[in-house]
């Protein structure tokens, strides 16, 4: 097996930062291709790999995408009686994140290739490690992003609306939207901080 610098790896996690906002360039297509690449390496449940992806570069798509998810989400947020001043903030930001990202990458999940059992507790099992498998593949997209220069932000959005996502995007049957990674050429800097590593960890 090939080594690789652990120093190497290790800077890779720590510099890798959430970016929303990106130039207006379009990420080159073999770039896309490395990205999922990335992500079919992932390790997955039982190898199963039971993550689906769409990849989204299209202005009318993003579009359609970020008015129909922004209208779900002023939908959910006034039945919050939330004050409108905070609905048109959040449906903004929402609108503007999607729109405005030269590429997504919707992950979803599929059960189809997972094991069934006769009990519910061991089928919410597989359902779980499937959500996993996908998570780690969006995990690897995001640190290749990074590797290449790419800023990129998972956006958890999809969960609240999987409906609207698979309407608009017409998802085959069973995929099941799990979240989208923005993806650009970095238009800010972040800085990121962590907690200490010894109020996370239990040794025993």
């Amino acid at each position: 097996m090939a080594t690789i610098n652990p120093t190497d790896v290790l800077e890779l996690i720590r510099t890798r930062r959430s970016l929303r906002r990106y130039r207006p360039q379009p990420v080159p297509r073999e770039w896309i291709m490395q990205i999922l690449e990335s992500a079919s390496w992932a390790p997955s449940a039982h190898n199963r790999q039971p993550w689906r992806f769409v990849v989204i570069d299209n202005a009318a798509c993003k579009e359609r995408l970020a008015l129909s998810m922004g209208r779900r989400l002023r939908r959910d947020l006034t039945a919050d009686k939330a004050p409108p001043a905070v609905i048109d903030k959040d449906a903004r930001r929402s609108y503007d994140r999607i729109n405005s990202a030269p590429l997504i990458i919707l992950i979803c999940m599929t059960l189809a290739d997972m094991d069934v059992y006769s009990d519910d507790r061991r089928n919410r099992h597989e359902r779980t490690m499937a959500v996993q498998s996908a998570a780690m593949a969006g995990q690897n997209m995001m640190l290749m992003a990074s590797s290449l220069g790419l800023g990129a932000c998972w956006m958890c959005a999809p969960l609240f609306c999987p409906d609207i996502v698979r309407q608009v995007l017409d998802l085959p049957e069973g995929w099941i939207a799990q979240g989208m990674i923005t993806i650009g050429f970095p238009a800010q800097t972040r800085a990121k901080t962590r907690q200490a590593l010894e109020t996370r960890v239990l040794w025993r």
